[in-house]
Parts: C-alpha cells; sequence; structure tokens
C-alpha cells in the first residue's frame, strides 16, 4: 500500500518556517499565511519560489532591508519626541500578498467609498441636502476647523474634490475586510509604497519574477495625468502645465516621502517661500524669474 500520510517540508525550507509560525497563531485571529492546516495557495506558491529560504537566509534578507532603509535615508520624524527625533523606517521583510480575487474585492470597496466622500464634499460645498435632511450635523460640517469657507459655492475642475484618499483596513477573525479609518487631508504612503515594494522585490527576486505581482507605476501615471488635465492649460490645451509638490520642510514626518515623489514624478518640490502670489496667480520664484504654476500637489 502507498504511504498517503502528508509530507512535511524540509525544516530549513521558508514552507517549514511559514507553516510552523502559522501553528503558534492565537485564537480569534486570521491566519494570513495558513488556513490552521496548510499553507495558502498564494503563500505556497511564494514559498516554492525562495523556499530554499533558511532561518539564517531569512535573518540575512532582514538585515539587508535595514541596510537599505538606511543607506536610503528613509526615515519618519517624531513631533513629539525632542528636537523632532529621525526614525528609521519600519519595514517587515516578508511581503504582503492578497489573491486577485480578494484584492478586486478591496478595490471596488475603496473606490466606491472615495467616490462616496468625493459626493458628501460636494454636497458640502453645493445645496447642502444632507444636512437640510438631517444626515448630517450642520455643526459637524460648518463648524470644522477643516470646512473652507473661502470655497463654499466652489466646484472645482471635473468637479473631483478629492484627489487622493488613504484608508487603513483590518481584518475579522473570519478574513473578511473592514475600514477602520480613512484619511483625505494631503495623506502619506505614495512615497513609502514605491520604497517598500523596491526593497522587498530585491529580497525576494524569484517571486516578483515570477508572480502575478500588480505593477504600481500606472498609479503615479494617472495621478499626473489627471492633475495636468484638470490644470488651467490641460483645459485649454495650452501645453504641459508646470505642477509643484508643496513640502512643510524637512522637519515634517514625511519629509522623506516629498524628495522621494518629487524626484520619481520630475516635478519641483518647493516649500512656502519658493511661491508668491501676483494678482489671481501662482508664481514660482526662479533664477529666471518668476515662473507661473497651474497646479500644486500638497
Amino acid at each position: 500500500m502507498p504511504d498517503t500520510r502528508p509530507v512535511s517540508p524540509p525544516p530549513d525550507t521558508l514552507q517549514h518556517q511559514l507553516s510552523a509560525a502559522a501553528s503558534h497563531l492565537p485564537d480569534g485571529h486570521y491566519g494570513e499565511w495558513s488556513d490552521g492546516q496548510r499553507l495558502r495557495a498564494h503563500w505556497h506558491q511564494f514559498a516554492a519560489l525562495e523556499g530554499d529560504a533558511s532561518p539564517a537566509d531569512m535573518a540575512r534578507k532582514a538585515a539587508d532591508a535595514a541596510c537599505q532603509i538606511r543607506d536610503n535615508g528613509i526615515s519618519y520624524n517624531i513631533y513629539a519626541e525632542q528636537n523632532g527625533s529621525t526614525r528609521p523606517w519600519s519595514l517587515d521583510s516578508l511581503p504582503f500578498i492578497l489573491p486577485p480575487a480578494e484584492w478586486r474585492q478591496i478595490e471596488q470597496g475603496v473606490a466606491q467609498r472615495a467616490q462616496l466622500l468625493n459626493s458628501i464634499l460636494a454636497d458640502a460645498y453645493g445645496p447642502r441636502q444632507l444636512l437640510q435632511q438631517g444626515l448630517l450635523p450642520g455643526a459637524l460640517v460648518l463648524g470644522h476647523p477643516g470646512f473652507l469657507r473661502q470655497l463654499d459655492g466652489y466646484t472645482p475642475p471635473g468637479g473631483i474634490y478629492l484627489h487622493i484618499a488613504a484608508f487603513d483596513l483590518a481584518r475579522t477573525p473570519d478574513g473578511q475586510w473592514r475600514v477602520i479609518s480613512q484619511r483625505t487631508q494631503a495623506p502619506s504612503g505614495l512615497g513609502y509604497l514605491l520604497e517598500n515594494r523596491l526593497i522587498v522585490s530585491r529580497l525576494f527576486p524569484q517571486a516578483f519574477r515570477h508572480m502575478p505581482v500588480q505593477h504600481l507605476a500606472s498609479s503615479y501615471r494617472q495621478l499626473l495625468n489627471t492633475i495636468h488635465r484638470l490644470s488651467p492649460f490641460g483645459r485649454r490645451g495650452d501645453g504641459t502645465p508646470r505642477v509643484v509638490l508643496l513640502t512643510p520642510g524637512p522637519h515634517n514626518e514625511t519629509y522623506f516621502e516629498h524628495t522621494y515623489l518629487a524626484r520619481y514624478t520630475g516635478i519641483p518640490l518647493v516649500n512656502g517661500n519658493d511661491l508668491t502670489v501676483r494678482g489671481n496667480e501662482v508664481f514660482l520664484k526662479t533664477l529666471r524669474g518668476l515662473e507661473p504654476v497651474q497646479a500644486i500637489l500638497r
């Protein structure tokens, strides 16, 4: 009779390490790697492609990631600490992998929520039907310090009030995704996302080469294309607009991201002192004199 008992992976393989870690999952927690009996399909594929990584190899990968973070100056400044302490960026060397079907669900959900938030902003600065119907308290909107009375009644180009939004997600014990918070006022993360991807892809080249990893560059192109299209130049078809990225300066907690995004997108990084207003137009101070600015990414 053939032996039909399951074969355990060798103890020095990545598959064994993930399986062993999943076996110690506390009760009431969702297992990302394993369903409690075996590795999930996408993690099994990852482990098979990087399967010869021993515990010592994984330790070296973690050290390599820390070295790249230090060498690239990836930091997060802490306002609350004396002198604005700069901390190295924290990054888990293992990627967070989601199967395509699960990502499509998240993508559709956050897109729907972003459209809803944009519609709420359009109503708050326009007809205010939500306030009239009592669905939103008037004091919550009109009394909020973030409500810009100068823009009351103003409709931005394309009717887009919300260009970038970020959502914090968490799993329930049964594996369902839930939104636990949303960030709409100049949310950070676009620069750290790129750097995270670059570092982890270097640590696990086989997996990134053979697994269907979602590319990121198109998202940044879409952001810039939208800014160009909605700027005064873009609406008139007068050519490429001048776009700048506005930063509070080096002491801001995510200043690394500002400089990184400016380099990646090829747009100037400026602070408030680099800009001036003449009439109803914004200008960038340059060695050649004042240059008009058509769009500001904040």
